[in-house]
């Protein structure tokens, strides 16, 4: 049985997916029965458990062989890093004496150590205590997720613009979610002692002006680019609900993008889904 933690999450329910079209057993935890009921639909079975409730967690790992380990995102309203941080905290701790044959991490491009930095440094740490205890790890890297651009489609739909923290001719690695939960699949059904760490991203790198020409073609109508230059990115932050610390938190991640690019792999997984098909089928879907 192979147990996903966040299973109703973009990666954990893209994971749960390929395992049930591979025919195997599947359990997705979740907070919420009712957000998992299209996933019980498919096949898989629903555990209801808060990451927190370390007891009732590491009750359900039992039942499994292996786990996807989802650290789930905080609210941007909250202290983001010391929310993100208990829950890695709790995860860890149902991980350990939970008898699980082998685990996989979720994590980042950029996740590393040092002054804080939001999910890179969260992330990193979790990939760390994870490490240090017995159930064996293997740790996936996923790039800018496109389901990011996805959330701004109603703003594209109706301005004819796309909000972007990064300069219109960036080209930054992304991936789409559907990718992502393929690797966590192939990982998990692989022996044990496959551990180590994968970097995984789409076909290519892509732009904000590729994005804005992908939603331009899907709802068939002029796309502009409308950057948020870098002086403004913590206050923009603060205008859209973000906490004053999960404003520092998100601006440090974004610069770490643009300021670190010595730091992406040259030869990571390509997954096969191009940032045009995945935007033009997020359109369809809520259209």
């Amino acid at each position: 049985m192979h147990i996903i933690i966040g299973g109703t999450g973009h990666v954990g329910s893209a994971t749960a997916r390929a395992l049930l079209r591979r025919g195997e057993p599947v359990t997705v935890v979740t907070r919420n029965a009712g957000h998992a009921a299209w996933l019980r639909d498919a096949g898989a079975k629903v555990a209801v458990a808060d990451v927190r409730d370390v007891p009732a967690l590491r009750a359900i790992l039992r039942t499994g062989t292996t786990a996807l380990l989802l650290n789930p995102p905080a609210a941007p309203f909250t202290d983001t890093d010391a929310v993100e941080r208990a829950n890695a905290a709790a995860i860890v701790d149902a991980v350990t004496d939970s008898g699980l044959r082998k685990a996989i991490a979720v994590s980042t491009f950029g996740a590393r150590a040092g002054e804080p930095c939001g999910d890179l440094t969260v992330l990193f740490e979790f990939e760390e205590k994870l490490r240090a205890q017995a159930v064996p790890v293997a740790v996936n890297r996923g790039a800018y997720y496109m389901s990011n651009w996805t959330e701004m489609l109603d703003t594209v739909r109706h301005r004819g613009k796309l909000p972007s923290f990064f300069p219109e001719d960036a080209a930054i690695p992304m991936v789409a979610p559907c990718d992502l939960g393929e690797a966590a699949a192939q990982r998990l059904m692989e022996p044990a002692d496959r551990t180590g760490t994968l970097y995984i991203e789409g076909p290519r790198r892509y732009t904000p002006r590729d994005v804005a020409d992908a939603f331009a073609r899907a709802l068939g109508r002029p796309v502009d680019v409308e950057v948020v230059p870098r002086h403004a990115w913590e206050q923009t932050f603060r205008q859209l609900g973000f906490s004053v610390e999960a404003a520092r938190s998100y601006t440090c991640m974004t610069g770490t993008v643009l300021d670190e690019q010595d730091r992406w792999p040259d030869d990571p997984v390509r997954g096969a889904t191009s940032l045009e098909n995945f935007i033009c089928e997020s359109a369809n879907r809520k259209y």
